[in-house]
Formats: C-alpha cells, sequence, structure tokens
C-alpha cells in the first residue's frame, strides 16, 4: 500500500525539526565561542598563546636545572669493568743465593687481567662552587617567572590593543554606512531637482560622485575590520578566518593618573626591574662561584675492586678476590698567572653593567608613564571637544540640506557639510578608543593586567 504525500509529510515532520532544532544549537554554539568580552578575550590568549606556553616550559626547564644542582651535593656512584691484555707474563728473573741455591724465575702477573669496580666519590669543599651553582639555578627559577609574567603583561596588552582596533574597525564601518545613507538621500533629492529642471547636471554628478566614493570607502572599512579580526585571532591562537564578534566597551571611563602613584607601583610590579635585581643577585653568586678557585677543593672517595684473569674476576695467583680502598683527595691550583682574579674582576664589571642598566630601566619606566599619562590626558580632553564637533556638524549637515531643498545653496555645499560631520564623527569615536588604548599603556607601564 502506497503512502500518501500528507503521510509522509507527517512521518518527515519529526526529524525536520529535530534537525532544525539541532542546527539552532550549534549556531547558537558557534556564535558563543565566537564572541568576546574584553576579560575573555584575554583569558582566550593566555590559555592558548604559543609564546605563553614557550615560556611556562622555560619555567620547567629551570626547576629541571635547579634539581641538576641539587644533585651534585650528594655522592655519586658508579661502576666500571675493565679488561687488559698485555703482550706477555711478565717473569722476574732468577735470584742467586750462594752454595747452589737460588730463588727460581716465575711470572708475576698474567697476560688476561679483569677488573670490576665500584666507587662512591663526595665533594666536602669545593670553595663555594656548588653552592653558588645552586643558588644560581634558584635564581634561574626566579628570572624564568618573571618572563613569563612579562610575555602575559605584554600579551594582555596585544589582547587590548586588537580588541579596541576591532571596535574602532567597526565604528569606522557604521560611519561610512551612515555616510551613505545621508548621500542616497541627497542624491534622490538631487536627482528630483535635475528632472524638473532647477538643478543643473553637474549638480547630481557630484552627488553620484560622492556616493561612489563612499562606497569605496566602506569597502576599505570592512577589509580593515577583517585584518583586524585575522590579527585578533592570531593573538589569540585561533584560526585567522574564523569570525569574531566583541562587546562594545567604548564608553568613556574616566581615569584617575597620578605620576609619583604610578611609579610607586611600577618599582614594585613591574617585570623588567624584577629580572634586573634577579640579574644582580645572580651577579653576585658568579663573582663567588669565579673567586671559588681561589680554594682547595677537598673530596673523598672509597672503592670496592675484584679482580682476576677471567671473566668472572674471581681472583687467581695474581689477583685479589676482592679489595677495597678508601681516601680522601685536595686538589689545589693556587697559580694561574692571574687567571682567577681576572675572572672574578670580569663578573664585577658585568654587575655595574647591571647596576647601569637597573638605573636606565628606572628613567625608561618613568617614561613609559609621563607618555601613558599625555596620551591619556589628551584623549581626555579630545572628547568633550570632538562630541562637542559632532554635534555642530550634525546641525550644520541639518540646517545645510534644509537650504538646498529650499535652493539658498548648492549640491557642494551639501557634500561639504556631510565631510565635516563623517570627519567629526570619526574624530569622536577615535578619541573615545584612544582613551581605552592610552589606559591601557598605562595599566602595562605600571605593570598591572
Amino acid at each position: 500500500m502506497r503512502s500518501s504525500p500528507r503521510q509522509i509529510l507527517s512521518a518527515l515532520l519529526p526529524a525536520l525539526f529535530v534537525l532544525v532544532t539541532c542546527a539552532n544549537g550549534f549556531a547558537e554554539e558557534a556564535d558563543k565561542q565566537n564572541y568576546f568580552t574584553l576579560e575573555s578575550a584575554i583569558q582566550e590568549a593566555l590559555k592558548n598563546n604559543y609564546q605563553v606556553k614557550i615560556k611556562k616550559e622555560q619555567v620547567d626547564e629551570a626547576r629541571h636545572v635547579k634539581d641538576q644542582a641539587r644533585a651534585d651535593f650528594f655522592p655519586k656512584l658508579s661502576t666500571n669493568y675493565s679488561y687488559t691484555r698485555l703482550d706477555e707474563a711478565t717473569v722476574s728473573p732468577a735470584v742467586p743465593l750462594g752454595a747452589g741455591l737460588s730463588i727460581p724465575a716465575r711470572a708475576v702477573n698474567t697476560e688476561d687481567n679483569y677488573q670490576w669496580r665500584t666507587s662512591v666519590r663526595q665533594p666536602v669543599f669545593t670553595g663555594f662552587a656548588l653552592l653558588s651553582t645552586y643558588e644560581l639555578t634558584k635564581l634561574g627559577i626566579d628570572r624564568s617567572e618573571w618572563e613569563l609574567e612579562q610575555e602575559k603583561l605584554n600579551l594582555v596588552l596585544t589582547v587590548k590593543d586588537s580588541y579596541f582596533n576591532i571596535l574602532r574597525a567597526d565604528i569606522a564601518v557604521n560611519v561610512v554606512r551612515q555616510e551613505m545613507d545621508a548621500l542616497e538621500s541627497h542624491l534622490e533629492v538631487a536627482r528630483n531637482f535635475y528632472e524638473v529642471g532647477i538643478i543643473p547636471i553637474n549638480e547630481l554628478l557630484k552627488a553620484e560622485v560622492e556616493l561612489a566614493n563612499a562606497a569605496q570607502n566602506l569597502v576599505r572599512a570592512q577589509n580593515s575590520a577583517r585584518n583586524v579580526r585575522a590579527f585578533f585571532n592570531n593573538v589569540l591562537a585561533r584560526p585567522t578566518n574564523l569570525p569574531v564578534a566583541v562587546e562594545d566597551i567604548s564608553a568613556y571611563r574616566p581615569v584617575v593618573f597620578n605620576l609619583e602613584e604610578a611609579m610607586d607601583k611600577a618599582l614594585l610590579h613591574r617585570p623588567e626591574m624584577k629580572l634586573v635585581n634577579i640579574a644582580l643577585l645572580q651577579a653576585d653568586q658568579q663573582i663567588r662561584l669565579a673567586a671559588s678557585r681561589y680554594y682547595p677543593e677537598v673530596s673523598v672517595f672509597a672503592d670496592y675492586i675484584k679482580e682476576g684473569d677471567t671473566l668472572g674476576v674471581s681472583g687467581s695467583g695474581f689477583h685479589d678476590d676482592e679489595r677495597w680502598q678508601a681516601g680522601g683527595l685536595l686538589t689545589w691550583t693556587f697559580w694561574e698567572w692571574g687567571k682567577t682574579k681576572s675572572a672574578v674582576r670580569e663578573r664585577m664589571s658585568e654587575k655595574l653593567q647591571l647596576m647601569e642598566t637597573r638605573e636606565s630601566i628606572r628613567q625608561n619606566i618613568n617614561l613609559e608613564l609621563i607618555q601613558a599619562g599625555l596620551e591619556l590626558d589628551q584623549a581626555d580632553k579630545n572628547i568633550p571637544t570632538t562630541r562637542k564637533a559632532v554635534e555642530q556638524a550634525e546641525e550644520n549637515l541639518r540646517v545645510t540640506q534644509e537650504r538646498y531643498k529650499a535652493q539658498v545653496t548648492t549640491t557642494t555645499e551639501v557634500l561639504d557639510a556631510q565631510a565635516l560631520l563623517t570627519r567629526a564623527r570619526t574624530n569622536y569615536y577615535n578619541a573615545l578608543i584612544d582613551h581605552h588604548l592610552a589606559e591601557a599603556r598605562l595599566q602595562r607601564a605600571v605593570g598591572e593586567n
């Protein structure tokens, strides 16, 4: 019995409903994955960025280096098995004793000699070399951790830059679209005037040319929006062609800035200051390490030895089955023609360089803070000025359009008024974005996320 179309449709409807529901669910999930607040963008970047992952691995690497240095404090166990083949056995000559008596010649060794040695070595004093090396590795961990923090701060600033550049690009697209809407309305009025013979053809052509120019500007603005999204995806270690939507946080928020307080925070929190201070501590340890060659090195050892003339090292007429020995060793290279002294002075010179570097970093931080503060102040002052300019430009365009409809002004005046409004809007929104970017750079200069 053949099913009717209505029965087939009734059977398919539930399946279609499920498919549509699933498709909507997948679309909503994809939208969520491609929508970012500033905080979620920062967290995504910190989790996925390749350079941050590299720095984290370097922290682990430094910990392993420290473990290696710590192992040098403890006894070292070793074993070796050796075989020595002589060209011939050594024979001691006969020794005459007189009265026809003598000690006959005899072999004193064998051609085949096997030895198995197990040893313990323990350093007792190394002129503080082991301790200095260990302290250097501990400082190496601190350095790698602060390098990680520095990378994170740089990444957060990059994320903020790219985030606000997306907002800037999207705003630019909207401004151009507003301009195109206004130009299209003006073109329609101009065309009506031309058709009834009120304006000449060149007035109409000017309006058409300006609309075409605006269309080109829209294409450029849209391409710029795509480019900044690709860069944003790259920073977050996402495929560069994925869509991106961001929360609009371009609204103005005042920021209080005090240079002295910011400088105090920067000197306390900036990774650059932490790193140079760690480098100075490392320089002290390098000096002590170089000076360790002034001192003797003392170690103790113990060996357990089995020997023989067969692979089993079970003794022979020429070898003990087993034996042990223990002792101490003092090594002191007390004259190297000033080599150690020069090495110490080299390390001291490096420390002096680091002290100068620290002062240079202080000055650079102060300069960064001044520049960030000036940028913030400039943006703060530009925002009310450009907002007022937008209001004036909007009123100017409205009046000019009314005058044009009354035919007491020209198309050129209308187009100039529209261009003035577009420029005013662009300046206003740029001032808002510049304010947020200046705040982000100020936070980075202080050493905060």
